[in-house]
């Protein structure tokens, strides 16, 4: 009787933090405004880094986070495709995982975001996000 009682015990003091994180808890600024989209699933709301042209990107350092916007021309082999604005064309790395079930063609305006990925004589955008634009 006093194994159950005591294995009662502990199961109850160690699931109490568990019960409480499932009720929300913490801190709630009733000054605060709160930023929500219909159907997100959480995470930032704010700006999404430069947004940018192509031209203007194959200028910048290497790993900046860049936005930019214009149409996926081509697919060149594997995961990277060719991307083009009104100011030029540059390669672009899209991860199979990236797509999220969104599918395009080379008539869809999309906005991209990810990293500018600078070899020795070569600029490709390792794009972490892409949608289309509405």
């Amino acid at each position: 009787m006093k194994k159950t009682a005591a294995m009662f015990a502990i199961v109850a003091l160690t699931s109490a933090p568990v019960f409480a994180a499932q009720t929300g808890g913490g801190f709630v600024d009733p000054n605060a405004q709160v930023q929500t989209q219909p159907g997100q699933q959480g995470g930032f709301v704010g700006p999404t880094g430069n947004k940018t042209t192509v031209k203007q990107a194959k200028t910048f350092s290497d790993d900046t986070w860049v936005t930019l916007t214009g149409k996926i021309e081509q697919r060149i082999g594997g995961e990277h495709y060719i991307f083009r604005d009104a100011t030029d064309s540059v390669n672009v790395d899209i991860d199979h995982k990236r797509w999220n079930g969104l599918t395009v063609t080379p008539q869809d305006t999309v906005e991209i975001q990810g990293e500018v990925d600078k070899d020795w004589n070569s600029v490709e955008i390792d794009v972490k996000q892409i949608s289309k634009v509405k």
